[in-house]
């Protein structure tokens, strides 16, 4: 293992990340090079059964007593994945600064939900933010609007590792690379040792807290649920994975299976390729991981301490200045497999709401949503379970480019599905229903105008534009 000394010594060297963060690298690629990945036997695969994953009806209700639901939530210390960039969206900052609905941002939803928590019942649920190196000096400014609120916030950085250099397995900041391009971070599976390492954890066990929720910060259907954390506490489930069942948007997410008499997270990553159909389909494999996990404090701190927690890795290559390298990953969903008495749960669709991109946005800022106490709630008036699905085209990747080309963002409670091309802008008051294709000609400005219906008619698509006389023009839509 002549390439792991070499390594080592190196690290060593690095003078701008702790002791802790050294071994932890060390230690991740040391399993990676021993090659330990664990290889999954197709027909050992079994579908978990109601005990394993519970649907979501037949949990107890909470309880009524005010008392014992204060009791309940002071065992609760709620945790948001805040390491990620609005880069995807053309955003500099941390991506839970990104305005969602009515001028607030993911964040602000967040503080305003636990806040009506706190006050409601008189209980301390705390918010941790766990975030990297990329969004941490941001989100303490951020932080510091909310010093007012009923809540206490923490935050803590989760680990920041070396890139590997794949031509000869040196760190990048070895070579000279000391900015933040020479780094990573390493992954939400890091959640549990640098919950530890920052001292946060054993903060949390010596004021009572018992369980954690962690989520991702743009998950805005990931809210506190009595039921589901009842449920853990009266039956000393150490952990919980929220799945809920696959549509065709879902096909490439996690699911949970039986293994050898453990549940645990199955990746596309880790299917052999003769079976990636199979894992796709909706009808073997009928859940996904929503990344909004439920788990027990005391089993982190016994299973870190052990360094017990061997998620699968992932190898995530990059190339950085004209320069291949490689990040070894974990995720925290892997971890199931580790603690005791752990559970999937089968919840509704509406508590996985990601904003991963505009077309999520539209989705969110439309009369399909409303805004109750943080809460974003789906109108009723929508007859279709699903949400219609969206294609925007490039023009409107970036937030910016994206609210620049609504004057007001169209009705769509009777949208099953949009696709837009080229250069369109929408005016105020559009109503779009059934299935909708924009497609502006190349070179060509498309503007829609104020108060249009564009309707599927299976004839083709027209717009139905009403003038405040109530006369009707109709323009073709490409």
């Amino acid at each position: 293992m002549e390439k792991l000394e070499h390594l080592k010594s190196a690290v060593a060297a690095l003078s701008e990340v702790s002791e802790n963060e050294k071994n932890g690298f060390i230690n991740l690629v040391s399993r990676y090079l021993s090659g330990e990945a664990q290889h999954i036997e197709w027909t050992k695969i079994q579908t978990p059964t109601d005990e394993v994953v519970v649907p979501y009806d037949t949990l107890s209700p909470s309880p009524d007593d005010p008392a014992e639901t204060k009791k309940l939530l002071d065992k609760l210390v709620v945790l948001k994945l805040n390491g990620g960039l609005g880069t995807t969206m053309g955003c500099t900052g941390p991506k839970s600064v990104i305005e969602v609905r009515n001028g607030l941002t993911f964040l602000d939803l967040i503080v305003i939900q636990i806040e009506n928590l706190n006050s409601k019942y008189g209980c301390n649920v705390p918010l941790v933010l766990m975030n990297s190196f990329n969004t941490h000096d941001d989100t303490l400014k951020i932080v510091d609007k909310y010093s007012n609120s009923n809540i206490e916030i923490h935050t803590f950085n989760q680990s920041q590792y070396p890139r590997l250099v794949v031509e000869d397995f040196a760190p990048l900041p070895s070579k000279g690379q000391h900015g933040k391009d020479g780094w990573y971070p390493p992954g939400h599976g890091d959640v549990f040792p640098s919950l530890m390492n920052s001292g946060k954890l054993d903060a949390f066990l010596s004021q009572g807290k018992e369980y954690v929720f962690v989520a991702n910060s743009d998950n805005l259907g990931a809210i506190v649920d009595l039921k589901i954390l009842n449920h853990l506490v009266q039956n000393k489930n150490e952990y919980c994975m929220e799945v809920t069942p696959k549509t065709l948007a879902d096909v490439k997410g996690g699911t949970l299976i039986s293994y050898e008499g453990k549940v645990q997270l199955l990746e596309i990553a880790q299917v052999p390729d003769e079976h990636v159909n199979e894992f796709k389909s909706i009808e073997k494999f009928k859940i996904f991981n929503t990344n909004n996990l439920w788990v027990n404090l005391n089993a982190i701190k016994r299973l870190v301490e052990a360094d017990a927690l061997k998620m699968e890795i992932i190898p995530n290559p990059k190339e950085v200045n004209g320069i291949k390298v490689l990040q070894l990953e974990t995720a925290a969903g892997a971890a199931i497999r580790f603690f005791d008495h752990a559970i999937g749960i089968n919840v509704p669709r509406s508590r996985f709401l990601p904003v991963k991109a505009t077309s999520d946005l539209l989705l969110v800022q439309s009369d399909l949503y409303t805004l109750v106490d943080g809460f974003v709630i789906r109108n009723k008036d929508r007859a279709n379970p699903t949400n219609p699905s969206i294609e925007l085209g490039p023009e409107f990747k970036k937030v910016g480019n994206f609210l620049s080309r609504f004057k007001s963002i169209p009705s769509i409670i009777e949208l099953d599905s949009l696709k837009v091309t080229g250069d369109v802008w929408f005016g105020a008051g559009i109503v779009l229903k059934g299935k909708v294709s924009i497609a502006a000609k190349p070179g060509v400005k498309l503007e829609i105008p104020d108060g249009a219906v564009i309707e599927n008619k299976g004839s083709g698509w027209f717009f139905k534009n009403m003038s405040p006389l109530g006369g009707r023009g109709q323009c073709g839509v490409v």
